[in-house]
């Protein structure tokens, strides 16, 4: 489904991507993982478009998503949920989750009722200000904005950084039900290693702007985590 094939990224004259490679198909749900500064963020932004490659090319379904503009992205079918949330706090709840309807394929005029399925407080706080809702549940309220695209595959960078644990079971909970009876793609870059096993099928490590593992999340064994993971 998506394809990234020998990207390399420079920031600020460092080079930060190595001849990365990455492959993700369809339905799986697939976690990056890696010690702090080794590229994840950055592999995400240049999927987004948020930051551009030096070489390499970036394919979706066949088709080359790096040469197309960032907001390419949402009507291409993927929802991005990014480190630290980003939601409007100054709109209401109804109206950050209103951004997403246009981009919609069928042209849906209302917040679909899924959306308020998989996260109750959201319909309880539709007239309150993105602003004034706890960390945890603006988590809720970027992950529902970006269903709300319908997306094909929903990137999460870090969902659960600074959350509360309820609120960190209720999102795995939400991302096993949409991978697995949904059959969306997920891609997710997270620490937590015991959230990333509970919902992730796959996974890719990261190390020094390249990818140096991928397998099945059943082998990532003790000897990858103490190489890759372990601080």
């Amino acid at each position: 489904m998506i394809s990234i094939q020998n990207v390399n990224q420079l920031y600020g004259g460092t080079r930060i991507l190595w001849d990365l490679d990455l492959e993700i198909e369809a339905g799986s749900c697939t976690c990056i993982m890696g010690r702090n500064g080794v590229g994840k963020t950055t592999l995400l932004k240049c999927l987004m478009g948020l930051l551009p490659i030096e070489s390499g090319s970036i394919l979706m379904d066949g088709k080359p998503l790096h040469t197309r503009p960032a907001e390419h992205r949402a009507r291409a079918g993927i929802g991005y949920v990014p480190q630290g949330r980003d939601i409007f706090p100054l709109l209401t709840v109804e109206e950050n989750l209103r951004i997403g309807l246009p981009v919609r394929k069928d042209k849906a005029k209302e917040i679909p009722e899924k959306i308020f399925e998989l996260f109750p407080v959201l319909g309880d706080m539709m007239h309150r200000r993105g602003g004034d809702l706890s960390g945890g549940q603006q988590q809720q309220l970027a992950i529902g904005r970006a269903l709300v695209l319908d997306p094909k595959v929903l990137i999460l960078d870090e969902p659960n950084e600074g959350i509360q644990p309820n609120i960190v079971k209720q999102i795995g909970d939400v991302i096993l039900k949409l991978n697995e009876e949904e059959g969306l793609t997920v891609i997710l870059v997270e620490q937590k290693l015991g959230f990333a096993r509970r919902v992730g099928k796959e996974f890719r490590l990261m190390e020094k702007g390249r990818i140096v593992a991928a397998d099945r999340m059943d082998n990532l064994n003790d000897e990858l985590i103490r190489q890759y993971l372990a601080v």
